[in-house]
């Protein structure tokens, strides 16, 4: 258990996995945020750092100590190659080799950080934790500075404990509606037609926030480096998600269907099940957050 002194820096804390971890940990120890901008309900329990990562920002606006460094920030821009390559660039992979000799100076003992299922690529079974990523020529910018920033933190393991998180679409309530489960509820609910790949669209395994969070707050109490893959108990297609959404808002939805065929992007949940010891969200609960 954390002791209520253990200070726990959070960055990218005003996004969907931030502000329900700072919701869930908030009582337990001292969290230290950093956010481009304050929150619209600023909480007693936490203090806030405004830095954008993306500018020139000095570490001498983080804490001079801290215990545990939970970095959840990445661009905005991701989809905007090579426009905003850059951005991506600042964001993604120079703050976190900044965040991290900053976790050495300050006496961290812990470094999470947030990765993506997507490294992996696409593929017809379940990834698991010692899956090869995809070939970086196949990556694309964004997956790329993802995993450059996989290196670069496995790479203090023999200084203080690493944790990367690989996230399987997480969803949850008040998600940008841009993000894959959002974007397929707004696309049912206002008729627009829903892009399948193939017959019934790729398979994945969605993960809802709460889980996600109840994955770092063990990860908080944890001893050891992990690399773990974080996904849903169920593996849907992209049509058949769409089809619960319907279901549940009483439209019919409307499809595209193109030629080409994608693998799918499944996470094998075995190690992370084995850790939370409970039973995780289903969709079909979950996404009610998401449906106005």
């Amino acid at each position: 258990m954390m002791q209520g002194n253990t200070r726990v820096l959070i960055t990218g804390a005003n996004g969907l996995l931030g502000s329900h971890t700072i919701d869930a940990i908030r009582h337990q120890c001292h969290v230290e945020a950093v956010v481009r901008q304050l929150p619209k309900l600023i909480s007693r329990d936490v203090s806030y750092h405004l830095i954008d990562f993306s500018k020139n920002w000095k570490v001498a606006d983080l804490p001079k100590s801290v215990d545990i460094i939970i970095h959840l920030a990445q661009s905005e821009h991701f989809r905007e190659f090579p426009e905003q390559a850059m951005d991506v660039f600042q964001v993604n992979i120079e703050s976190t080799a900044r965040l991290l000799d900053y976790a050495f100076k300050s006496g961290a003992k812990k470094f999470i950080y947030a990765s993506s299922g997507g490294v992996y690529g696409n593929g017809p079974i379940a990834f698991h934790e010692n899956s090869s990523i995809v070939s970086h020529q196949k990556l694309g910018h964004y997956l790329g500075s993802k995993v450059c920033g996989e290196v670069l933190v496995q790479s203090y393991a023999s200084i203080f404990d690493v944790i990367i998180l690989r996230p399987f679409f997480m969803y949850g309530a008040n998600q940008r509606r841009t993000m894959l489960i959002p974007r397929l509820v707004d696309c049912v609910v206002e008729g627009r037609p829903i892009i399948l790949q193939g017959k019934d669209g790729i398979r994945i395994n969605p993960v809802h926030v709460r889980d996600v969070v109840d994955v770092i707050k063990f990860c908080l109490t944890s001893s050891g480096s992990l690399t773990l893959n974080v996904a849903g108990p169920s593996i849907l297609s992209i049509k058949e998600i769409s089809e619960i959404i319907a279901n549940i808002v009483n439209k019919k939805p409307h499809y595209y269907i193109t030629n080409e065929i994608k693998n799918d992007l499944i996470g094998d949940n075995e190690l992370m099940l084995s850790i939370l010891d409970k039973e995780l969200i289903l969709l079909n609960e979950g996404i009610l957050e998401l449906i106005y």
